[in-house]
C-alpha cells in the first residue's frame, strides 16, 4: 500500500506511521513540520523493522504552494496513492471574547484548509478503491460535549466531519471512499495542553492501532461516515 499520513511527527500520527511500517509491503510518507523528530521517527521505524519503508517530508502544510513544494517531494517515492491520512491538527486555545482573526485562521488553516487541499492536490494520484481518512474529534461532533476555550478548535474540527461527508459524495464515482474518525480522550501532548493533568484512558499506541486498522480496511464497509472513536472526553 501506498500511504501518507500528516501530522506524523508526534502523538498518534507518529504512532500511526510506526505501526503501519510493521507491514513492509507498505511505502508511507509521513508529513510533518519538524525535521528532527521525522528523522527520529524514521529511525525508529527501521529499528523495529528493518525492511520498513517510511519516508519523511519535512513540510507546514499552512503554506498554499503544495503543487510546487510539497507535491513532487511525495512523487520521488511514488505516485499512486492508496490511503491518505488527514491527521495533522492545531490546537488553538482562548476564551471566546479574546480570540483574533489571526486564531481563526491559524486554527482552521491546518485543521481544515489542509484536508481540502492535500486532498485537493492528490486527486489524480488516488488508486480506485482508495481510502481517505480524515481525523476530527468528539469536540466537533454535534450534540457532544464542548469545552470553554476550544471554540475554535472544535469549530473547525467540526467543519471537517461535514467536508468529510460532502467528499464522499463527490468523489464516490471515481472509486474513493472518503471517511472521518472523531476520536474521543487519548493521551498525547495536544491532550495535555488542552487539559493539562488529566489522564485519557487511551494511548496513542492504541488509538493507532485502530486507525490502521481503519485506514487499511474501513472503505469496504463505510463511505462519507462520522465515526466516534471514543471511549470518553475529558
Amino acid at each position: 500500500m501506498n500511504i501518507i499520513v500528516s501530522g506524523a511527527s508526534r502523538g498518534i500520527g507518529r504512532a500511526l506511521v510506526l505501526k503501519l511500517a510493521e507491514d513492509a509491503g507498505n511505502k508511507i510518507v509521513a508529513i510533518a513540520r519538524n525535521a528532527e523528530k521525522l528523522e527520529e521517527l524514521k529511525n525508529e521505524s527501521k529499528a523495529l523493522n528493518a525492511e520498513s519503508q517510511v519516508f519523511t517530508i519535512a513540510y507546514d502544510l499552512a503554506q498554499s504552494n503544495y503543487s510546487f513544494a510539497l507535491l513532487p517531494q511525495i512523487f520521488k517515492y511514488f505516485q499512486e496513492i492508496d490511503i491518505l491520512v488527514n491527521n495533522a491538527g492545531k490546537l488553538v486555545k482562548g476564551d471566546f471574547a479574546s480570540l483574533s482573526d489571526a486564531d481563526f485562521d491559524e486554527a482552521f488553516n491546518v485543521n481544515v484548509k489542509s484536508v481540502f487541499k492535500l486532498s485537493r492536490a492528490l486527486l489524480t494520484n488516488f488508486t480506485k478503491d482508495s481510502h481517505i481518512v480524515n481525523i476530527s474529534s468528539m469536540g466537533g461532533v454535534q450534540g457532544s460535549s464542548k469545552f470553554a476555550g476550544l471554540a475554535l478548535y472544535s469549530a473547525a474540527k467540526g467543519a471537517v466531519a461535514v467536508l468529510t461527508e460532502a467528499m464522499a459524495e463527490e468523489l464516490k464515482d471515481r472509486g474513493i471512499r472518503v471517511n472521518c474518525l472523531a476520536y474521543g480522550a487519548v493521551q498525547t501532548e495536544m491532550l495535555a495542553e488542552a487539559f493539562p493533568g488529566y489522564q485519557a484512558p487511551l494511548s496513542a499506541e492504541q488509538m493507532a492501532e485502530y486507525t490502521a486498522w481503519f485506514a487499511l480496511n474501513g472503505h469496504r464497509f463505510f463511505n462519507g461516515k462520522i465515526i466516534p472513536v471514543s471511549v470518553s472526553t475529558p
